[in-house]
């Protein structure tokens, strides 16, 4: 089959001819309907978050059971799947008490490059290839372990399903399962990606009264207005804390979403937010980074700054409830694409990731049973390959 691998850090991906090896026993073989570019592969791609090559990226896809291992059965051929990067394992702390995307199991090895046995089902030229988030994605086909296989309804489109693998995912989840945003309440999203845009419709979907989207994009900005954000703000020209006194009568927003990943940010967020109001950061910052609170205002003002890892989601519980959604017009998925690529494409795909043009670009594979959105906004240079460049911050 044919895979986008990553050779080497800094380097354009290379789209080659690989051998996948049957599923083992618990393991998953999928064909890859659809997968969305993100900014942590590309994140990868830099170095910025270090993960051994060669290996097959990719994250964030969703496609039909082909095969399985001994012993699966949660899942059998033809079922549509949504993958997941934290295949939990059911039975340690954080997953008996309800915390899976916290997985003992899975977490720490979510960036050794194999599936949670330690296996490695990728090969090239008679080489092992490294896996990537225990999934691979950019590949027409993929093993994964049972447990990152998510069943959804199989009358959603592949191409929509695959962006809850990873940004709508943690958008939603943030705004829902973590800040548990309430009818009334008013919220400041920083960061109108895939990510930032999930969280704006979740606020919507959840009752806020007003949701102000902060980006420097102005198609961005467009995006957000379109998909539920009653104010958009550009922070390099307009003044967001100004913008927030006036809609909150000077209090602050009851909940800050930080899903741009930059870590100057939190401080700006609690600034921003009212007594006893709710930070949540998403956007993951550069390795080594650190925020600054105000020490006396963090005890006085009692407001609570937390993380959010994969939405703080149960994945096998939230993923299909937020397909529901979709299907019955309460969270317009559909929209966050901006364009779909073919996998020749991937490269110049990650150029219009960086550049900002994207709010989600999408991989589609045309042997899979499933019809693409419409594209839109088309940019880039189809097929042009091109090396790294500037890091975005935000998925």
């Amino acid at each position: 089959m044919r895979a986008a691998v990553l050779f080497e850090e800094n380097e354009p991906l290379e789209v080659v001819e690989v051998d996948l090896a049957d599923p083992g026993p618990g393991e998953v073989r999928v064909r890859l309907a659809a997968t969305g570019l993100c900014a942590s592969d590309w994140h990868t791609i830099t170095g910025a978050i270090p993960s051994p090559t060669p290996s097959v990226l990719g994250h964030e896809g969703a496609g039909v059971v082909v095969s399985v291992g001994q012993g699966v059965r949660r899942v059998a051929p033809g079922d549509h799947v949504v993958l997941s990067w934290v295949p939990n394992c059911g039975y340690c702390r954080y997953c008996e008490t309800g915390r899976p995307n916290l997985c003992a199991t899975a977490t720490p090895a979510l960036l050794a490059g194999t599936l949670v046995s330690g296996a490695r089902r990728l090969s090239h030229r008679g080489l092992p290839l490294y896996h990537y988030s225990f999934l691979s994605t950019f590949a027409e086909e993929t093993v994964v372990d049972e447990a990152a296989c998510v069943v959804v309804r199989d009358d959603v489109p592949l191409s929509v399903a695959a962006l809850v693998g990873c940004a709508v995912t943690t958008g939603y989840g943030a705004v829902v399962n973590r800040a548990r945003v309430e009818p009334g309440a008013t919220v400041l999203v920083f960061g109108a990606g895939g990510v930032g845009l999930s969280a704006v419709m979740a606020a919507r979907s959840s009752g806020a009264r007003h949701v102000v989207a902060v980006e420097p994009e102005a198609t961005k900005r467009a995006l957000a207005l379109e998909l539920g954000a009653t104010h958009a703000v550009d922070p390099s020209g307009e003044d967001v804390a100004a913008t927030v006194r006036g809609l909150t009568d000077g209090e602050g927003v009851d909940v800050a979403i930080e899903a741009a990943g930059r870590v100057e940010l939190v401080g700006v967020a609690f600034g921003l937010t009212r007594r006893g109001g709710t930070i949540v950061c998403v956007g993951v910052p550069a390795v080594g980074s650190s925020a600054s609170l105000p020490g006396p205002e963090l005890v006085r003002h009692e407001k609570v700054v937390t993380g959010s890892l994969y939405g703080s989601c149960r994945p096998h519980v939230d993923m299909p409830r937020i397909l529901d959604l979709y299907a019955e017009g309460r969270l317009p998925l559909d929209r966050l694409v901006t364009r779909t690529y073919t996998l020749d494409e991937i490269n110049a795909g990650f150029l219009d990731l960086v550049s900002g043009r994207l709010a989600r670009g999408v991989v589609t594979f045309p042997d899979a049973t499933d019809a693409a959105p419409a594209a839109s906004g088309a940019t880039g240079a189809p097929g042009s390959t091109g090396a790294p460049g500037s890091t975005p911050g935000e998925g």
